[in-house]
C-alpha cells in the first residue's frame, strides 16, 4: 500500500515571490490548531478553508494596505461583503439610516430582506447632510449606510460629516467604495467605521473574478464580521483570491491611467452639442464641487462617467449599439471600458418617473473607463454619436 502523504514535502526555505494558490479545503492539525480551535473558534488558525486559507489571506491583506487598515476579510462578492457587514451589525428591533441612492442588489437587501428580519430601514439623500442628521435625530440608528459615489449619478456622500452625525449618536457608519477604490478615497481615514466594497471591480480589475471585501480597523468588529462570513459560507475560494490578489499588483497604475482618461474624456465631451450634461467629480459644474469633493476625493477623481445624451433612451440606446471600442456592457472597474444605459441594465425595474426622481434622466449612458487611452476613447464616443445624429 502507499502511504505518501501530499503535503510533507514543503520547506520552511522555501519563499516564493509570488503567494501560492492553496487549492485545498483542509490542513493537517496539530496541538495549537486544536488549542486555537477550542479558545477561539479556528479564528486565528489555519485548519480549513472556510475560516481562513492563505491564499485568501495574501487577498485581504492586499487590501487592507490599499485602504492603510489594520483588517480586511474577502469574501465571496461585494453583496456578501454588504450583506455579512449588515446583518453582523444590526438586530431585530434595530434601525438603519441609508442612502436612496444604492446598488439595486443592495437596495434590494434594504427593502426586502432587512424588514423581514425585524430591521426598520430609514432612507436618504446621500448627499443631503442634513437629511441624514434630522433622520439620526429622529430614528436612533445603530447603523448609517451609504456610497461613496452614487451609481450611475455620480453624486458625493460627505463621509466626514456623517461619520460625525452617526458618532455623536452612537451609530456606526458603513460605506460602499466601490466606485471610489482607495485609490481615491480611504473612508476609515475619513470617520467610516466599516467599508464594504466589490472587489469583482477595480480592486481585481481584470472582469475575471467575482470577489468582495469588507474592511476595519477595529480587530474586535473584524473578528464579529468573519464569525457570520463564516456562519454564512461566503468564503472566497483560493484560485479567486490569487486572481484578486494578482489583480491588485497593478491597482495603482491602472487606476492612475483610468482616472487620467475619465477627466480627459469628461472635459472633451462637455464640447458636444449632442450631449447635454457631462458628469465626473472632476468638473467644476459638478453639484458636489467644491469642498465636498475636496474632502472625500482629494486627489484623483475616479474612472466613473455619466453622459446625458439629446434624444433620450431612444437615442442613448443606438449610440450605445454603434461604439467599437467600449464594450457594452454591465458591471465596471475592469482594464476594458465598458458602457451602459441605467434603463436596460442597473435600474431596468423602474419606471421613467422614478428613475427621473433618482436623479438618473432619459438619455444617460454610464461609462466605466479603462486602458485603452483617452484619445481613442473620444473618437469611438465621437464616431458613435455621428452615426446617430
Amino acid at each position: 500500500m502507499n502511504t505518501y502523504r501530499p503535503g510533507r514535502d514543503h520547506t520552511s526555505r522555501t519563499f516564493p515571490v509570488v503567494p501560492p494558490i492553496y487549492q485545498t479545503t483542509t490542513f493537517e492539525l496539530d496541538d495549537t490548531s486544536y488549542a486555537d480551535i477550542q479558545g477561539t473558534g479556528g479564528l486565528h488558525e489555519t485548519w480549513y478553508s472556510r475560516f481562513g486559507n492563505p491564499t485568501v489571506d495574501a487577498a485581504a491583506a492586499e487590501v487592507a494596505r490599499l485602504h492603510g487598515a489594520a483588517r480586511s476579510l474577502m469574501t465571496a462578492s461585494g453583496m456578501a461583503a454588504v450583506a455579512t457587514t449588515l446583518v453582523t451589525l444590526l438586530r431585530s428591533g434595530d434601525t438603519v439610516v441609508a442612502s436612496k441612492q444604492v446598488y439595486g442588489d443592495t437596495d434590494d437587501l434594504l427593502t426586502r430582506d432587512l424588514p423581514a428580519l425585524g430591521i426598520t430601514v430609514i432612507r436618504v439623500d446621500a448627499f443631503d447632510t442634513d437629511g441624514w442628521e434630522r433622520a439620526v435625530a429622529e430614528h436612533r440608528p445603530t447603523v448609517l449606510y451609504g456610497e461613496t459615489l452614487s451609481n450611475p449619478q455620480l453624486r458625493l456622500m460627505n463621509i466626514p460629516a456623517v461619520a460625525d452625525i452617526a458618532h455623536a449618536a452612537g451609530a456606526r457608519l458603513v460605506v460602499d467604495n466601490t466606485f471610489a477604490t482607495p485609490f481615491c478615497t480611504r473612508p476609515l481615514a475619513l470617520g467610516a467605521d466599516v467599508v464594504v466594497e466589490s472587489a469583482t471591480k477595480f480592486l481585481a480589475g481584470h472582469s475575471d473574478v467575482v470577489a468582495g471585501a469588507v474592511t476595519v480597523d477595529d480587530e474586535a468588529l473584524a473578528e464579529e464580521v468573519q464569525r457570520r462570513l463564516i456562519t454564512f459560507g461566503g468564503c472566497l475560494d483560493p484560485h479567486a483570491a490569487f486572481l484578486a490578489w494578482r489583480g491588485m499588483r497593478t491597482f495603482g497604475v491602472r487606476l492612475a491611467e483610468a482616472c487620467r482618461s475619465a477627466e480627459i474624456i469628461a472635459t472633451k465631451l462637455a464640447e458636444e452639442p449632442d450631449i447635454e450634461h457631462v458628469r465626473h467629480p472632476s468638473r467644476l459644474d459638478h453639484p458636489d464641487a467644491g469642498a465636498v469633493v475636496d474632502a472625500v476625493m482629494p486627489g484623483a477623481r475616479g474612472a466613473m462617467l455619466s453622459l446625458v445624451f439629446a434624444g433620450g433612451d431612444e437615442r442613448v440606446l443606438r449610440v450605445l449599439r454603434r461604439l467599437r471600442v467600449a464594450v457594452e456592457a454591465t458591471s465596471l472597474g475592469g482594464v476594458e471600458t465598458l458602457a451602459s444605459v441605467p434603463f436596460n441594465s442597473s435600474h431596468f425595474n423602474m419606471t421613467p418617473q422614478q428613475r427621473a426622481d433618482a436623479g438618473i434622466p432619459p438619455g444617460m449612458l454610464r461609462l466605466s473607463v479603462g486602458l485603452e487611452g483617452a484619445d481613442e476613447l473620444i473618437a469611438d464616443l465621437r464616431q458613435a454619436i455621428a452615426a446617430t445624429s
